[in-house]
């Protein structure tokens, strides 16, 4: 049987691991990012992967930093045939990568070489793609680098955002490992390198890119809000105060209106100039200090001041 150590941190990697186990390989270890705290009231929360793993009985490892750690050194111990990462949110060393006799392969979240990073889905939807996917691939010294043994698309639809996107491409990403594994268990599958010219970098999200920018159109600023939800959450500024925006459509709407200009106020709907006259409604915010609204809700309520022709940023 193949001793497996499986790391992973968020809800995508949970079927992973779970697939792993109903087809009987043996998970000598998780490890996991450490508790955080969660939620207004900061409670201390263990991972998605953590919950799995302890209602399942394994070995769960939890390093702040994997590099020199103890828990490295337990990996060392624990000799195992393969490593499976899946979304595990650190760079694993060299040393790590040398101590399974199978080596150590990941389940990546975009169809590379594009996207390498920690935020291809986000990537993905933010920049308009039509299809994204899941690839199996070596781990090598150099992030998301190594050659690909396989990889599965998936369209990107308009009702789509991180949250749907993660919760398919899991389900693809457990499939896709279980019927890979097997060949590169057996050597009979061995992995094609990248094609560097075709390399596109997913980094992680920062402040600054959660800024509507309403010079785009709106059909590019819905991409960004549905590539930003159910995390980190796009928002717009309004009189120094922010929305944070859930939720929004592309109308058939022309203007010309400076972008960022409400040019549409009624009880219930509140629409946004964007770039090259075309026009953003907005469904689903939360003003500062408030709660998630519909935007009826919110027009109805602490948006009572809000008017056609006055600017968001």
């Amino acid at each position: 049987m193949t001793k497996i150590v499986f790391m992973g941190t968020p809800a995508f990697s949970v079927p992973i691991l779970e697939g792993l186990l109903a087809e009987n390989y043996e998970i000598a270890a998780v490890v996991t990012q450490p508790d955080r705290p969660v939620g207004r009231k900061k409670t201390i929360t263990p991972t998605p992967v953590k919950a799995a793993a302890v209602e399942h009985g394994l070995l769960v490892l939890q390093p702040e930093k994997i590099s020199g750690s103890p828990e490295m050194e337990k990996i060392a111990e624990l000799a195992p045939d393969l490593i499976v990462t899946a979304a595990f949110g650190q760079f694993l060393p060299e040393q790590l990568l040398q101590v399974p006799k199978l080596g150590a392969i990941n389940v990546h979240a975009s169809l590379l070489p594009k996207y390498r990073g920690g935020a291809p889905v986000h990537y993905a939807i933010m920049n308009g793609e039509k299809e994204t996917g899941v690839t199996i691939m070596e781990m090598i010294k150099k992030m998301d680098a190594g050659g690909i043994f396989s990889q599965r698309s998936i369209p990107i639809t308009k009702q789509d955002d991180v949250g749907t996107m993660f919760e398919k491409l899991s389900n693809v990403g457990k499939e896709l490992l279980l019927e890979t594994l097997p060949q590169i268990i057996s050597g009979e599958l061995q992995p094609t390198p990248q094609d560097d010219a075709e390399v596109t970098f997913s980094p992680n999200i920062t402040r600054e890119q959660e800024a509507v920018d309403w010079n785009k159109t709106a059909e590019e600023v819905d991409n960004q809000v549905r590539g930003m939800h159910p995390w980190p959450i796009a928002f717009t500024t309004y009189e120094d105060a922010r929305w944070k925006i859930f939720h929004a459509t592309p109308t058939e709407e022309t203007t010309t209106a400076e972008p960022g200009t409400i040019v549409l106020r009624t009880k219930k709907d509140l629409h946004i100039a964007c770039g090259q006259g075309t026009v953003l409604a907005i469904d689903e915010l939360q003003p500062a200090g408030k709660g998630k609204q519909t935007v009826q809700a919110f027009l109805n309520g602490s948006g009572q001041s809000v008017a056609e022709g006055q600017q968001v940023k």
